[in-house]
């Protein structure tokens, strides 16, 4: 079976969904001939093998925004061999191409996130190419079912939705005796209370609501990532008198990010828009046995992080709610542990690289059972039942 990713980049680009997308790849190649279809970033295509796993990068004559500007992608798209295409939206590259190459194969659209621009923009010039997109699609892929049922685009298209949650790799942040030592560092250097924040510093993280919150807790932030806003939530903290509590200190590396993760008393997710469509930082640091403070978006991040369970959530943009809760765990110990606790048992159960393969794999192969029996791709699923929002709590 051959099955082609169709992304936006790939790694060694950072990103979400390019982490997601390689690790799809490398996780099937074993069980299916995988191969990856993204934009270049310089204006020559480029056949590589990484990892093992065959990327196309296609020559990218401009940028608008993070959008590659591709015109040979189409004819990329139909000339790889493919029996399913899996394309992972947010993508207009993608949309585009597939309208203009029409390739035979089946279509799987893994539903990342919904795309937050302007509206008239988004109606006039993104939506038709989506619906086309989703119309055609055997199967749609959601990270979350709540997602599913939260996303205006996909209202439509429920019965043909899928959850496959994301997994990671506990092993990649265990505590090993090098990061306990790396750890007890960090903690010996800035003390406690320690709170962590991972992620990219754009608006819809809402760190501006996270430093606000800081206001009269007696505890040290650390906000790791780069971004447009970072100097911007520089000069904020710097403002609401947060200077020596609050520590910027960019990307850095991973065995740094684990040690950090283990430092830390509590997470903090402080997104306002449903732009977070699920949070794997989230698993990163329940797989480290950390309580996680979230909120209460239409998307998948409340259902990772379940309230009262593994963490609090809270209400998007809400500051005096979010100090409420930093507050009232870093005073409570045993609830950290237990909520900690809770997390990393839920990580092992629902959320692993091997379960979420599995189910990949078994999704293309139910598709490709089913066009072979009945020669039509729009037919029920027999390996999930389509999620249904009013069957019950998602």
């Amino acid at each position: 079976m051959k099955v082609l990713h169709v992304g936006k980049f790939y790694p060694p680009a950072s990103g979400g969904m390019e982490k997601v997308v390689q690790t799809l790849c490398e996780g099937e190649r074993p069980r299916v001939d995988s191969q990856v279809l993204v934009a270049n970033s310089g204006p020559i295509t480029i056949r590589e093998s990484v990892r093992g796993v065959p990327v196309t990068r296609v020559a990218c004559i401009h940028r608008i925004g993070s959008v590659g500007v591709c015109p040979t992608f189409p004819l990329w798209m139909r000339r790889l061999e493919a029996d399913v295409m899996v394309v992972h939206e947010p993508n207009p590259l993608a949309l585009v191409s597939h309208a203009i190459a029409r390739p035979s194969a089946r279509v799987v659209v893994w539903f990342h996130s919904e795309v937050v621009r302007p509206r008239w923009k988004y109606k006039l010039l993104y939506r038709p190419f989506l619906r086309r997109m989703l119309r055609l699609a055997d199967r749609i892929v959601v990270a979350s079912p709540r997602l599913a049922a939260c996303a205006d685009e996909l209202s439509d298209f429920r019965h043909k939705c899928v959850s496959i949650p994301f997994g990671i790799d506990p092993d990649v942040v265990a505590l090993s005796a090098g990061v306990r030592e790396e750890a007890a560092r960090i903690r010996a250097r800035l003390g406690a209370p320690l709170l962590l924040f991972v992620g990219r510093m754009v608006p819809y993280k809402g760190l501006d609501v996270l430093l606000r919150a800081m206001d009269g807790i007696q505890a040290r932030a650390v906000l790791v990532g780069e971004g447009p806003l970072k100097s911007e939530w520089q000069r904020l903290a710097h403002d609401l008198g947060l200077g020596d509590r609050v520590m910027f200190p960019g990307e850095v590396s991973d065995r740094e990010l684990v040690a950090l993760y283990h430092a830390c008393d509590l997470f903090v997710l402080p997104s306002i828009t449903r732009a977070e469509a699920f949070g794997i930082v989230q698993l990163e640091a329940m797989a480290c046995g950390k309580p996680v403070v979230s909120t209460l978006l239409p998307s998948g991040v409340p259902w990772v992080n379940r309230d009262g369970e593994t963490g609090i959530v809270v209400p998007p943009g809400d500051v005096p709610a979010l100090r409420t809760a930093l507050r009232g765990l870093l005073s409570d110990h045993p609830r950290r542990l237990s909520m900690g606790e809770n997390g990393r048992r839920r990580v092992a159960a629902e959320f692993t690289i091997p379960r979420m393969i599995s189910r990949t794999t078994a999704l293309y192969d139910d598709i490709l059972k089913q066009v072979d029996h009945h020669g039509a791709a729009a037919v029920r699923s027999t390996l999930n039942t389509p999620l249904n929002p009013g069957a019950g709590p998602l």
